[in-house]
């Protein structure tokens, strides 16, 4: 198993945003809220178990292509690495940028931008599909002999540099720093969905790609994020899937079947001249605009995050397991965590069903831990600990489900 620096580093991830959660209470600097910063990590989660499955196209054409057609062999020396970091950075940059580009891309990207906050939980929302459109920009370095270990590794150290300028915590850094590295600043204006900021500073590490390629923007006024059109949803599963969604019957309401397939690859946005033409992005009424958020009573809320972070725990074990697991028992494990996350989105959003649900998903999860655990053959005790434990949930969500819900979303 090629273990992702990303995951080995999930850890710290949790230590870092616990931090700068605190720093801000102290500062009574509102930057999280319980459903979207969940709602971020659920999306890393889903794509996180997905990418268990995914892999199998990405590093396995990659390393196809190596294995076969490669024109060199490079050794191991630190210098091979630190280049194949900046030749990663560079095909990063072009795959990220030409994911703003081309309608299709992003479909799979927009799920990173979908938050109306912008804090550390936020470099964790991840999408499932953004590999499936972007794996093959990098194939050039399988080409000129990096290894899939290599790769694996300056990508994953890559995405680790990612993680902390998804904050508003700092401010400017030193000009030189600014001038060429991707830092808080740039990157808060890549998260903007002012319409001066959109599709600027795609930078992963190095932002000399945006100021040599004319994409850099400097920050400004205090940018208001999401994307153009917000989400309006605390499901990791519809995240994934909405902007496919709408390319759908964008694609029903074209006639053309030439226009129809231009459309794919279009800029987002883009519809032929003969329908409007290009919509473009409007400019923010900050006097109006109000971010999409939903009630849930406090109790729910502490449920939720009991029943979140047990979740978590098993999650990082099925990802640090992977490679002793079955396929089956991959399959069953992904299955029941993704319904999970789309179980706690249900209950964050009042649905009607989301409490019948989780009642499904507590003997499901319940289930699943026994058969991870303890296996089908065992004492006694332990299959009456897991009951009890399942009744005790039942209970606890029964006493949930008597606290007075609001029905519909608000706006904050």
């Amino acid at each position: 198993m090629i273990l992702d620096p990303t995951v080995i580093a999930i850890p710290v991830y949790f230590l870092l945003i616990g931090i700068e959660l605190i720093v801000h209470r102290v500062q009574a600097v509102k930057s999280y809220r319980l459903n979207d910063a969940i709602t971020n990590i659920n999306c890393g989660v889903t794509s996180q178990v997905t990418g268990a499955f995914l892999k199998v196209l990405s590093i396995g054409v990659y390393t196809i292509i190596f294995e076969n057609f490669r024109i060199m062999d490079l050794p191991n020396s630190a210098i091979i690495w630190i280049s194949a970091f900046i030749a990663y950075d560079f095909f990063y940059y072009w795959a990220h940028r030409m994911s703003h580009q081309v309608n299709l891309f992003w479909g799979g990207h927009s799920v990173h931008h979908q938050s109306e906050e912008y804090n550390l939980s936020v470099a964790l929302r991840q999408s499932s599909t953004q590999t499936i459109w972007t794996f093959a920009f990098y194939i050039p370095m399988a080409l000129v002999g990096v290894h899939p270990i290599l790769l694996v590794s300056v990508s994953g150290f890559n995405l680790l540099y990612q993680f902390w300028i998804h904050t508003e915590s700092i401010n400017k850094l030193p000009k030189w720093f600014e001038a060429v590295f991707n830092t808080p600043s740039h990157h808060r204006v890549h998260h903007a969905r002012n319409p001066k900021y959109i599709d600027k500073n795609h930078a992963g590490t190095f932002i000399v790609w945006d100021k040599l390629f004319g994409t850099f923007k400097a920050e400004e006024e205090r940018p208001i994020y999401g994307i153009t059109k917000n989400l309006n949803s605390w499901n990791p599963v519809w995240a994934n899937m909405a902007h496919y969604s709408d390319m759908w019957l964008d694609i029903k309401s074209i006639p053309k079947l030439g226009d129809k397939i231009r459309y794919v690859f279009e800029k987002p946005g883009w519809l032929p001249n003969y329908m409007g033409g290009y919509r473009a992005p409007q400019e923010v009424n900050t006097d109006t605009y109000k971010k999409f958020n939903t009630n849930t009573a406090a109790k729910l809320n502490i449920y939720v995050l009991v029943q979140y972070i047990l979740l978590l725990a098993g999650t990082s074990m099925f990802l640090f397991n992977l490679d002793k697991m079955h396929a089956t028992d991959k399959l069953i494990f992904a299955g029941v965590i993704i319904f999970s996350v789309v179980s706690f989105g249900a209950l964050f959003e009042n649905r009607s069903w989301a409490l019948v649900m989780e009642s499904f998903r507590l003997i499901f999860i319940i289930s699943a831990a026994f058969y991870a655990f303890v296996g089908i053959n065992t004492e006694p005790l332990m299959i009456i600990l897991a009951a009890a434990l399942l009744i005790v949930f039942q209970i606890w969500l029964m006493l949930v489900r008597k606290v007075p819900l609001p029905v519909k979303a608000q706006l904050e």
